[in-house]
């Protein structure tokens, strides 16, 4: 086998630092930006050392940005999507990929279809069937959109990984008088938790954040989700900045702290399934 030089694994060393870099400096300019004040925001430097750290600025995001209200409500919205996303698709994945049925393939491919199709797109549609069934301004306006659009990839993961499982483990279970649930929750749900959890972190990044469509379906502080705490600090002439960053960095460090902490479980996930066998 051909040996890398030191120099060309040098310069790809360098390379990849250089492409971490770029990808790491959003966050920390927005966390710099955080601890600004509002009037220090306009000017030639990219980054800013603050001479006094406004703490102010996550205090108001706590207080007048209701921040542990809004998210609560994007917990409990999101967690609600991530699991009945992820055992929705792992019901659809052994439908799928281990029983014998007439329209199963064609069945598979119209699921599969929306992953070519912008959740935003729906808006409209949505937005009429939710009103005649009196669900505007409530969670499940969100939830039940949420959970539609995580399906086709969450099926397709899970798909490539129930594929690689032995069928003599299930036909051994159902030889000893387990029911098909059985089968799914007893002996799937234990063996496929690595893609399991990469489609669970995957949809928690989807979602943790959205805006657009929670935007559109609540109107009520009761409901809202995190994204709206930057709304609080946006005036029709004026805007506290400061505050607003507070805020998006809040939003931010939950998606890095579980994206870093589950990377190699999502690696897994996903890889686990590409090859059968």
């Amino acid at each position: 086998m051909k040996t890398t030089s030191p120099v060309l694994k040098l310069i790809q060393h360098v390379i990849l630092w250089f492409v971490a870099l770029i990808q790491i400096f959003p966050l920390v300019w927005l966390v710099n930006y955080s601890f600004l004040k509002s009037g220090d925001f306009f000017g030639k430097n990219i980054l800013k050392w603050p001479a006094v750290f406004e703490w102010k600025n996550y205090n108001s995001a706590f207080t007048s940005g209701k921040v542990p209200h809004f998210m609560l409500n994007s917990l409990i919205i999101t967690t609600v999507t991530i699991l009945a996303a992820a055992i929705l698709s792992l019901m659809l994945s052994y439908a799928l990929t281990r029983m014998e049925w007439k329209l199963r393939k064609p069945t598979m491919a119209f699921i599969l279809l929306g992953m070519i199709v912008p959740i935003h797109s729906t808006l409209l549609p949505n937005f009429i069937l939710f009103d005649w069934l009196h669900i505007i301004d409530n969670p499940l306006s969100l939830i039940l959109p949420y959970i539609a659009f995580s399906l086709p990839i969450s099926m397709l993961i899970i798909s490539g990984f129930v594929e690689t499982i032995p069928r003599s483990i299930e036909e051994s279970a159902v030889i000893d008088g387990s029911s098909i649930y059985g089968v799914i929750f007893r002996i799937l749900l234990p063996i496929t938790k690595p893609a399991i959890a990469a489609v669970c972190i995957m949809n928690f990044i989807s979602w943790w954040n959205e805006f657009i469509m929670a935007n559109t379906f609540l109107t009520s502080e009761k409901f809202k989700t995190l994204p709206f705490s930057i709304m609080k600090f946006a005036g029709q002439y004026s805007s506290n900045y400061g505050a607003q960053f507070a805020v998006m960095t809040m939003i931010a460090l939950p998606t890095v702290i579980i994206y870093l902490m589950f990377t190699e479980q999502m690696s897994r996930g996903i890889t686990a399934g590409a090859v059968k066998g």
